[in-house]
């Protein structure tokens, strides 16, 4: 079974983080958006895949795990079950994120043991009130957004701007990474916020370079 000891200590700086989209990715594919970003520097991948089976999810997340051959930490979006097939699978998967709808995160992480990273979105002085009454270890770090409006999520709340990442960054106790409508030009801003990761979708996905693309933004992160 794939090595997960250190996947929770990297996701504290977690730099370039991809979320993969399979419409975005177009005929490419999610597989060779994903080798392409990991030769750019790409850390951390997000497998999200709202529409499909869970047969081609769980095709997808080992095919991403495959792809990204132990060179970036592999999460899966909402799905607890994906994940833990593609572990029971032997995958380099290392983890789960979750939204504030999905399972109670105390019970993700019961789940998925104490190895696993779980992430949780989480936005609002509420959620932080929240997370302060969870035991210690329950959650490794944030998804906070929408810093733009994005089309990759049409549900987003009401986008925080830099200045509200960094106002939320600044009370939260645990690493926040920062997504929704990242461009290249925000990444020193965000990480000058607080952001331990920039997330991004469109940026890598929705471009016909996605090397280039990755390359850049990692670039801008260690500006």
């Amino acid at each position: 079974m794939a090595d997960v000891s250190n996947s929770r200590e990297r996701m504290r700086t977690s730099g370039i983080y991809l979320v993969t989209d399979t419409a975005l990715c177009g005929p490419r594919g999610v597989i060779d958006t994903v080798r392409a970003a990991v030769a750019g520097g790409v850390k951390t991948i997000q497998v999200r895949e709202k529409d499909a089976s869970a047969a081609d999810f769980y095709a997808l997340v080992l095919a991403v795990a495959e792809a990204a051959a132990s060179r970036a930490t592999v999460l899966v979006d909402d799905r607890v079950d994906i994940y833990l097939a593609a572990r029971a699978a032997r995958a380099a998967v290392h983890g789960v994120h979750v939204g504030q709808n999905d399972l109670p995160v105390e019970l993700v992480r019961t789940l998925v043991g104490p190895d696993a990273v779980v992430g949780l979105t989480a936005n609002t002085p509420g959620h932080l009130d929240v997370l302060a009454t969870l035991p210690q270890g329950t959650v490794d770090y944030l998804g906070a957004g929408v810093i733009r409006p994005t089309r990759t999520k049409p549900d987003h709340p009401e986008p925080l701007g830099i200045s509200g990442f960094a106002d939320f960054a600044a009370r939260s106790p645990l690493p926040v990474v920062a997504i929704g409508g990242i461009l290249r030009e925000d990444i020193g801003a965000l990480r000058t916020a607080g952001a331990t990761g920039a997330a991004v979708v469109s940026a890598i996905c929705g471009t016909a370079n996605p090397l280039r693309a990755a390359t850049d933004l990692v670039k801008a992160w260690h500006a």
